[in-house]
């Protein structure tokens, strides 16, 4: 292994295709695509200030290092990639990348991060940022908050446990979602989406979970949820709390405390196909 120890680099390119190396306490001042094509590579305790740190490189593990703000766009094409106990501050950081894992890092500006990755493990991660996530797959995450709207828009294979996400629009045009005891907060939630599953959740969203195929709800709470389940099919929902309102499910079962207004104002959409029960009798139909 080569050891570049309290470094300082700058220009294009200053480490291309590096294999086998430890980088520690180093600053990769201005210029581009510091490591590209690299292999095998150890950072601990640096400092990118510059674009395009990471593209193409593998093999890469990353310990108690910042991203300032101008590394932006940068891990793109990368694979097998850890980050410790660091932050970043820089958005478009992943795109196109495999096999990432995650612990302990702070996202300052997440926005358009994370796209069309494959394989994501984030535990304990903080993400401020719209467009978080999109179009990735197989992804893994436990005690993590995200704020920013439309996470994960248009995500395949996601268990989510133990997180918080403030979001108008998240998980929008998904497919095969579980949330584990996690709380969300944020309008028009997961519309679009098919074979999502959310057990023990707090959710608030006016307008949330609509236009949705194959929605099941395991000792959930709906806050101030309003207009929810509208053109909603194949539903299995145990709700352990009053409803707002319900408004022109297709099919399956709701149990809710309470109901405060069910619509049904569609022509087309046959009431007897969705099964409703309530605990209490405060149900107003329209």
């Amino acid at each position: 292994m080569t050891d570049y120890i309290n470094e300082y680099f700058e220009g294009e390119r200053p480490l291309f295709n590096e294999k086998n190396a430890n980088i520690i306490n180093t600053t990769f001042g201005e210029g581009e695509s510091p490591l590209k094509e690299s292999r095998n590579i150890k950072l601990n305790g640096n400092i990118f200030k510059w674009k395009y740190p990471l593209w193409y490189s593998k093999h890469v593990s990353v310990e108690d290092t910042i991203f300032e703000t101008m590394s932006r766009s940068g891990i793109w094409y990368t694979d097998d990639i850890s980050i410790k106990n660091s932050t970043l501050q820089a958005p478009k950081l992943f795109r196109r990348s495999n096999n990432i894992d995650l612990q302990n890092v702070h996202f300052a500006d997440a926005e358009e991060t994370m796209w069309t990755c494959n394989n994501i493990k984030m535990d304990h991660v903080q993400a401020a940022g719209d467009y978080f996530g999109m179009n990735s797959e197989n992804i893994y995450v436990d005690n993590s908050s995200f704020v920013g709207n439309y996470i994960f828009d248009g995500a395949k294979n996601i268990e989510v446990h133990n997180s918080t996400f403030v979001s108008k629009d998240a998980f929008w045009n998904c497919d095969n979602v579980t949330v584990y005891d996690s709380t969300i907060n944020g309008e028009y939630l997961a519309w679009n989406t098919k074979h999502i599953h959310f057990i023990t959740c707090t959710i608030e969203s006016d307008q949330g979970l609509c236009y949705i195929d194959d929605l099941k709800m395991d000792n959930c709470k709906l806050l101030r949820t309003d207009l929810a389940f509208e053109y909603c099919s194949n539903i299995d929902a145990e709700i352990n709390s009053d409803v707002m309102s319900i408004k022109n499910p297709i099919s399956g079962r709701i149990h809710a405390q309470s109901v405060g207004k069910l619509i049904f104002d569609d022509p087309d959409i046959d009431r007897n196909k969705t099964m409703i029960t309530l605990d209490t009798d405060k149900e107003q139909a329209v």
